[in-house]
């Protein structure tokens, strides 16, 4: 029989699998195998971290702050850096500045913070993960991370039909592909900034990201979250949608819910567009923008979403129409 402890670890060790191979494919070096992929220093290494959102803005249930999965945690190491205690990923604590594009990445690779050289210009979905989305200008938690005059983060990530466009956080907590020009040191007017990011891990793992559970559920093996596979064909306003997910029993459980935002961005593929979700997976996605549970902190009567097209997490009014789609689980 498997002790307790013994389950304990086992548990947590497949955790690790699914939730580093989620942020570490598209900026560190894979190779493909019949065993699986074996990705050098994967780059998340822990959970999904919650957006950090605790004020509640509705008295229906199943918005953001009903929730708290893995709340944001982070240490400061002394020497300049952060690391985050949900992801396992270490962060440069003041950014590096403004610069272009084509700078970015030699600056990283160059930089010498903490005792480590092994750092890099994160992906997307690394430099969304530090968001936090009861905070505005920016969107971070500024007891570790300083405030700067940055108004955006330059990722690893070129839009896949327009390589002159870069995904880049912004200062308010939205994520999106801005043209590489835009930054002052381009020419432009707007201050793109850099913050390096590094890991030290190496794992070998499956490379399976979705499984379809026959159920009409997908399971993301990379988040551990479980998902509705054919969304609502009705568009619905934010309240409509809580009372939705609040009503639905699908595969035999009622605890469905609106994702938060951090959790529905974590669907989205940037290698893809028309729709920048897996369409194989959820075959009913429809253009357009999806609701999450995510109030606006600066104006509450907007929620955070995601639009599926190309992938751009923006917000709009409560009153307006979007898509939903629902998932379970986040606190294993």
């Amino acid at each position: 029989m498997i002790s307790a402890d013994v389950w304990k670890l086992l548990k947590s060790l497949s955790l690790l699998v699914f939730l580093s191979f989620v942020f570490g494919f598209s900026c560190k070096k894979a190779e493909s195998s019949d065993s699986g992929i074996t990705v050098t220093n994967p780059v998340f290494t822990g959970y999904l971290p919650d957006t950090g959102q605790t004020i509640s803005y509705t008295n229906t249930k199943g918005e953001d702050s009903d929730f708290d999965f893995h709340a944001p945690s982070y240490k400061d190491n002394g020497d300049g850096t952060v690391t985050d205690n949900n992801t396992g990923l270490m962060w440069q604590k003041t950014d590096g500045g403004e610069m272009t594009f084509e700078n970015a990445a030699p600056y990283c690779k160059s930089l010498t913070t903490g005792g480590h050289n092994d750092w890099r210009l994160p992906n997307s979905h690394e430099l969304f993960s530090i968001n936090v989305f009861d905070n505005v200008n920016p969107a971070l938690n500024t007891v570790y991370f300083t405030k700067t005059v940055a108004e955006y983060w330059w990722t690893s990530d070129p839009r896949a039909d327009l390589s002159t466009n870069i995904w880049v956080t912004n200062a308010g907590g939205g994520i999106g592909a801005h043209p590489k020009a835009e930054t002052i040191s381009a020419g432009g007017t707007k201050k793109f900034h850099v913050r390096a990011v590094r890991t030290a891990m190496a794992l070998t793992l499956p490379a399976i990201h979705f499984k379809d559970n026959g159920d009409g559920t997908i399971t993301d093996n990379y988040t551990g979250l479980i998902w509705q596979k054919i969304q609502n064909a009705n568009i619905l306003t934010w309240e409509d949608a809580l009372v939705y997910a609040s009503n639905l029993t699908l595969a035999g459980k009622s605890d469905w819910r609106v994702p938060n935002i951090r959790e529905i961005q974590s669907l989205n593929d940037e290698k893809l567009v028309l729709p920048s979700f897996n369409k194989i997976f959820f075959p009913n996605i429809q253009s357009g923008n999806y609701w999450s549970s995510t109030s606006q902190v600066n104006t509450p009567t907007r929620a955070w979403d995601i639009n599926v097209d190309y992938g751009i997490v923006s917000y709009n009014d409560k009153t307006i129409r979007e898509n939903v789609m629902l998932v379970r689980g986040g606190g294993n």
